[in-house]
């Protein structure tokens, strides 16, 4: 069966689980079908570890009585009578929400572009297995390199379709795939680990088993024999992009309206107001062709396109859904995700590059920390404070030096914000789009 009939047939179940929830007495309603299919292969030292195939329907309804909402979730096969009565029997007896809604009839979407996020390829377990088996070879070639943690390769669908009770019907899809391999170098106590990896939408935009195995390998073996440093009350620390992906993803975080509706954002207070460097434009795109977070519309079926989050360092956004938006007395913005309810949530975040290479940047570090690899969850997003493990390189003289493993970083992320300075390498086959960031004045816990 094709692709596009196989989203009738579900976009038909959502209509008709819809109609069944209001022959039930629900006031409004929606419903949501996601499709996931995934294959998979790993592999560890050239013999195959595993090998997976899976393929399910979920399906969530969401039905309003007055100011009552509730949602019930199923997977297939199940009655879809009897799951729209429970989900009004439950939303009969739950409390009233006064921002419970549906998104405004006028704001969803009539439209959507193309955004060409759709491979029909589905490579064989053979064909997952030779590449899991060549990235793990490529990186065991690597000088240095003991041992193999294991690889692995796969490919998937992830679709959704989404119908509302005023009139919204969608469906849209988004393939995946990915090679990954994590290796071991040195000996006895010194033994490093690193990894790489690439993921994208469509199958033959995706980097080369060899050479994702080599990066991992040339990775893992510049890490061995590291050195502890003493502690430092001012440092400069230059996140590496793997690194600066996460940095960024606090900020994401911190201007996630639910966080602010709740109170539990460092930034609450702070919309039109500087807090962050000149130089910091951070673009949210559903449109992003091929993009790994993109999407025609959203949970609700509200289709907008790019918005600018953050400014030249000044705040202009928050991620809304309706509701959250109600709250805060705004309107959606339509970055509703769905899962087990409706929350704001970001697509492709874009960091606008800086004007040096990370070369540069690092060069003009002096002394510093390169970091490559961050460890445990030291954020308090209500206060902003930032402590986390981390491993890595010395900078000295402007250039990398020895790698350093064993220490802790800290500062609070509003200061850390206007301490940055962004290099120029973006790559936007992430979902966040960050470039190596260096911060001035940290805390190193070191010996």
């Amino acid at each position: 069966m094709n692709q596009s009939r196989q989203n009738e047939g579900l976009l038909s179940t959502a209509e008709r689980l819809i109609g069944r929830a209001r022959a039930a007495g629900a006031d409004q309603a929606d419903a949501l079908v996601v499709r996931r299919k995934s294959r998979s292969a790993s592999v560890r030292n050239g013999a195959v570890e595993n090998t997976e195939s899976s393929e399910a329907d979920e399906f969530s309804l969401r039905v309003f009585v007055g100011q009552r909402v509730a949602v019930v979730q199923a997977g297939q096969g199940a009655d879809e009578a009897a799951l729209a009565e429970r989900a009004v029997a439950m939303a009969r007896v739950s409390p009233e929400d006064p921002h419970a809604c549906l998104a405004d009839a006028a704001m969803l979407a009539k439209s959507w572009p193309d955004l060409d996020l759709f491979d029909a390829t589905e490579p064989p377990a053979e064909s997952l297995i030779e590449a899991a088996k060549e990235a793990e070879a490529a990186a065991l070639e690597v000088p240095g390199v003991a041992s193999s943690i294991g690889a692995g390769a796969g490919a998937g669908l992830f679709g959704m379709v989404l119908a509302t009770s005023h009139g919204f019907s969608g469906a849209f899809e988004r393939s995946g795939f990915s090679r990954s391999v994590s290796v071991i170098a040195g000996s006895g106590a010194k033994m490093e680990r690193d990894y790489d990896f690439d993921s994208r939408v469509f199958f033959g935009d995706l980097d080369p088993a060899r050479e994702i195995g080599r990066r991992a390998g040339e990775r893992a073996a510049a890490r061995v024999n590291p050195r502890r440093v003493k502690t430092l009350s001012n440092v400069n620390v230059v996140f590496d992009p793997r690194a600066s992906r996460g940095l960024i993803g606090h900020l994401v975080s911190a201007i996630n309206g639910a966080a602010v509706a709740r109170k539990t954002s460092f930034l609450k207070d702070r919309m039109d107001q500087k807090i962050a460097i000149d130089g910091l434009t951070l673009v949210d795109d559903p449109f992003v062709r091929r993009g790994s977070g993109s999407r025609p519309f959203d949970g609700e079926g509200v289709s907008v396109g790019p918005l600018v989050m953050v400014e030249d360092g000044v705040l202009k956004q928050w991620y809304l859904t309706t509701s959250v938006g109600r709250e805060l007395g705004l309107a959606t913005n339509g970055r509703a995700g769905r899962g087990s309810g409706v929350s704001p949530s970001s697509t492709n975040v874009i960091v606008a590059p800086g004007r040096q290479t990370p070369k540069e940047l690092i060069a003009s570090v002096g002394t510093g920390f390169y970091v490559t690899e961050l460890i445990g969850h030291g954020v308090n997003q209500v206060t902003g404070e930032y402590s986390r493990g981390a491993s890595g390189f010395w900078i000295e003289n402007g250039e990398i030096s020895h790698p350093v493993s064993e220490v802790t970083i800290a500062s609070n992320l509003k200061d850390m914000f206007k301490r940055m300075v962004l290099a120029d390498d973006i790559d936007p086959k992430y979902s966040i789009a960050a470039p190596t960031i260096a911060v001035e004045g940290m805390t190193l816990a070191g010996d």
